[in-house]
């Protein structure tokens, strides 16, 4: 199933072309997304992923259109979906640089679509991951902005090149690390581990995307008692921790039962504590 709206709140058939050949989004994926989780027509930390997506644009230098035109086409791709037949979707929020050569008018649309079983599956079971040398050092966001770094853009090539290793690896998922040996995060989400009662995840410092549903499970988890950190940590203490798990808008809160082909501790009932904490939101 899937929903296209624009962003004047108009459909428009999933299936037909809509993008121009010149569009900088095709010729050179000049332009940012933000995914979001819709519950039961509820839209999940639809602040922060538009406050993530205002972020993306500003360091694009992308003349993104205001927040109210993207919270009018998400009204319409939810009001549009079938929720007596499917309780998800995800909604994904588009916007490029427009056509090369023109006016400089953005293109923007919203897409909703059905969750996958694949993604329903690694909720349930976990994933495996291997750790991949992102390449980059952990301080480099602070040297180079203009690489944009921890920016949400359409560029994903590099990100679903390192899926395809790991599955040429036999795994589901990667953990990218810097070349000082520090996690920074997944290619579509953000990792984060448990240490007694102290949930720990990478800061944005480091270049990478400061994480929407991590943030909320932490927010949940402080109101239970837990403490939480934002700072560096080095691959090994993903060993060693009590759990790891990587956080996604649709994937939620995924537990790493394996990494580099080593077994990983795996507590399910921390997992479903952790996860019941960030349901107790919404």
């Amino acid at each position: 199933m899937r929903v296209l709206a624009l962003l004047d709140g108009t459909l428009a058939d999933p299936e037909a072309p809509l993008m121009r050949a010149d569009d900088l989004s095709v010729t050179r994926g000049d332009g940012i997304f933000e995914t979001i989780l819709v519950v039961a027509r509820e839209p999940r930390e639809l602040g922060p992923h538009l406050d993530r997506l205002e972020r993306s644009a500003a360091l694009l230098d992308l003349p993104a259109p205001p927040r109210e035109v993207w919270e009018r086409a998400t009204r319409a791709v939810i009001d549009a979906w079938p929720w007596d037949a499917e309780r998800e979707m995800a909604l994904k929020l588009v916007c490029s640089r427009g056509v090369d050569g023109g006016d400089g008018t953005p293109t923007g649309f919203a897409t909703g679509s059905s969750v996958g079983a694949d993604t329903l599956r690694k909720r349930q079971d976990g994933v495996s991951a291997v750790t991949l040398d992102r390449g980059i050092a952990s301080d480099l966001k602070e040297r180079a902005p203009w690489l944009l770094l921890s920016a949400k853009t359409l560029s994903y090539a590099t990100n679903m090149a390192a899926l395809r290793e790991a599955e040429r690896r036999g795994a589901d998922e990667v953990i990218f690390t810097a070349t000082d040996g520090s996690v920074l995060e997944g290619p579509t989400s953000a990792v984060v581990i448990a240490r007694g009662r102290t949930l720990r995840t990478p800061p944005p410092s480091t270049g990478i995307l400061p994480g929407t549903t991590q943030g909320a499970l932490f927010r949940a988890a402080e109101k239970a008692g837990w403490e939480t950190r934002v700072e560096p940590f080095d691959q090994a203490e993903l060993r060693t921790a009590d759990g790891v798990w990587m956080t996604s808008s649709v994937r939620l809160i995924t537990p790493v039962n394996a990494l580099d082909g080593v077994p990983l501790a795996v507590d399910p009932e921390l997992t479903r504590e952790l996860t019941g904490r960030y349901e107790s939101l919404y």
